[in-house]
């Protein structure tokens, strides 16, 4: 890859979150990027901000889910920047529910969006990445790592994220695309705990991150430079690695 102000980074899940601090720490390297996201209003702004900052960012609405949306994505980014260097598939949903309590919807759902979107995505992507060679980073979860008690179908999500990490490694290492992915513990996003008061929130916060190694849940930025890290030549002999980000949750 050549030097970051030249390079071309597709983020999803930009406007909230670990996606924002993901674009944020891109744009701070230097990158080009292309920011997508349901949410219209939170993207333009963001967008604004990154370009003003000096490093070029569009962003595009759009929903993962449509089977068209990975194709038109790609087109975009090479329209807009004439290349794609790197894929950050960061876009995800929670659901909760033991085995029993995990309805079709929701399983159908939570695997469209957290695995679905990134093999689509990632294979929409390849023939822009081979051209130069690149780097795809899938935020998968620590919960692709180890059991997880009451949210079955998004921890098998994030499991087959991680398996696809790995195939996609092997398959495309001679072709110059590195294919990593981070795995987050608890974070400090509003996905986490959303439903709660702004109290009870912080309450459950801490009660998380005392049950971690590291005495705290992570901050999106923790999260953040970790997969810029990935998506960087300084990562250039990594490929199928899948990274934890949990204080030290997976090393029990």
């Amino acid at each position: 890859m050549q030097n970051h102000s030249q390079t071309v980074a597709i983020v999803t899940g930009a406007t909230s979150g670990i996606g924002t601090a993901i674009a944020r720490e891109m744009a701070a390297q230097g990158h080009r990027l292309l920011l997508v996201g349901r949410r219209q209003a939170e993207g333009e702004v963001l967008a604004k901000t990154i370009s003003a900052s000096g490093s070029p960012a569009r962003f595009i609405a759009a929903d993962l889910s449509d089977r068209a949306a990975p194709d038109m994505i790609v087109q975009v980014a090479l329209q807009a920047f004439g290349r794609v260097d790197l894929l950050i598939n960061n876009a995800g949903m929670l659901t909760f529910g033991t085995a029993e309590e995990t309805p079709d919807t929701d399983w159908d759902a939570i695997m469209d969006v957290n695995l679905g979107a990134v093999f689509r995505l990632s294979r929409a992507a390849l023939p822009a990445l081979r051209a130069q060679g690149g780097a795809i980073v899938n935020v998968a979860s620590d919960w692709a790592l180890t059991g997880a008690r009451g949210a079955v179908a998004y921890a098998v999500s994030k499991a087959a994220v991680a398996q696809l990490t790995r195939c996609m490694a092997l398959d495309h290492a001679a072709e110059g695309i590195r294919v990593n992915a981070v795995c987050p513990g608890d974070t400090d996003t509003p996905m986490l705990a959303a439903s709660l008061s702004h109290k009870a929130r912080d309450a459950r916060l801490v009660a998380l991150g005392a049950a971690v190694p590291m005495g705290r849940v992570a901050t999106p930025e923790d999260v953040a430079r970790v997969t810029a890290f990935l998506a960087s030549d300084a990562a250039g002999y990594m490929t199928g690695a899948l990274v934890p980000v949990d204080g030290g949750m997976s090393a029990g």
